[in-house]
């Protein structure tokens, strides 16, 4: 096999074991608490990533069989075996788990080809609502590496990444409405670059840009800017990754509404 290809299949068989281990920890959690705010939340995003991979390794294909599979796991049959829509999330979470299971069975089969071809490239995560067009291309590279960084177990490089894709984001946003505009709502005097990033996200709230979740930021992800230096020697736990993670999608759909 082409160590190309070879290479590819193993970064993709790293990320579904990934999100295997992230399928069960949501599914847990839904088990012990259907109702919960976060654990809902966090399902949301792992199933948003789901189908970037399943996306990915289908070549953007819906008739591909592994789309088909990801797409039936919403689904519940009747009792005359019609599909009709209102599968329980933890049902739901457990049914792409056995998809994602499948990929990872159809990637490691040496008698078969694998599900994807040498030529093909993960496409990067889209970020068309950012307004400057020199700033897409590296948010778009950084959610990328920020993902890389969680399924890796680096928390702390995966919170800064996500924050610092928020920052850049939301300042895009801000710069966009423009100073007069935003000093119309109560926006501190000076530079938006001077601002603090617990002023930016305030300000764009104020605002009307964005809503109040990004108020779930732990203190860690507020003070990203700090970490590794001599004022704040605090590393970022998994928690403190992954939920830095679920408010940077929250404003992405603020910033985005039709995305």
């Amino acid at each position: 096999m082409d160590n190309s290809l070879q290479a590819q299949i193993d970064t993709y068989l790293s990320r579904l074991d990934g999100l295997i281990r992230r399928g069960c920890q949501v599914r847990d959690a839904l088990a012990t608490d259907p109702s919960n705010a976060s654990a809902i939340a966090a399902t949301r995003v792992w199933q948003e990533d789901c189908g970037v991979t399943i996306n990915q390794l289908s070549g953007g294909s819906k008739a591909h069989w592994l789309a088909r599979s990801f797409s039936e796991a919403f689904l519940m049959r009747s009792a005359a075996g019609h599909a009709v829509e209102g599968a329980a999330p933890a049902e739901i979470v457990q049914r792409l788990l056995g998809v994602l299971e499948q990929a990872v069975a159809s990637l490691s089969r040496k008698d078969a080809p694998p599900i994807l071809s040498a030529s093909s490239e993960p496409p990067p995560r889209r970020f068309d609502f950012v307004h400057n067009p020199e700033l897409r291309p590296i948010v778009e590279q950084a959610y990328t590496d920020s993902r890389n960084a969680l399924e890796q177990g680096d928390y702390d490089l995966a919170m800064r990444t996500s924050c610092g894709i928020l920052e850049a984001i939301v300042t895009d946003a801000l710069e966009h409405k423009g100073l007069s505009a935003l000093a119309a709502t109560g926006a501190p005097a000076g530079k938006i670059a001077d601002w603090s990033f617990e002023t930016r996200l305030a300000v764009a709230e104020k605002s009307g840009l964005i809503r109040a979740g990004w108020a779930r930021l732990p203190a860690t992800a507020r003070a990203y800017r700090d970490h590794g230096t001599s004022g704040l020697n605090v590393t970022a736990s998994e928690r403190d990754a992954r939920q830095a993670g679920q408010v940077l999608h929250v404003v992405m759909r603020d910033l985005n509404p039709g995305r």
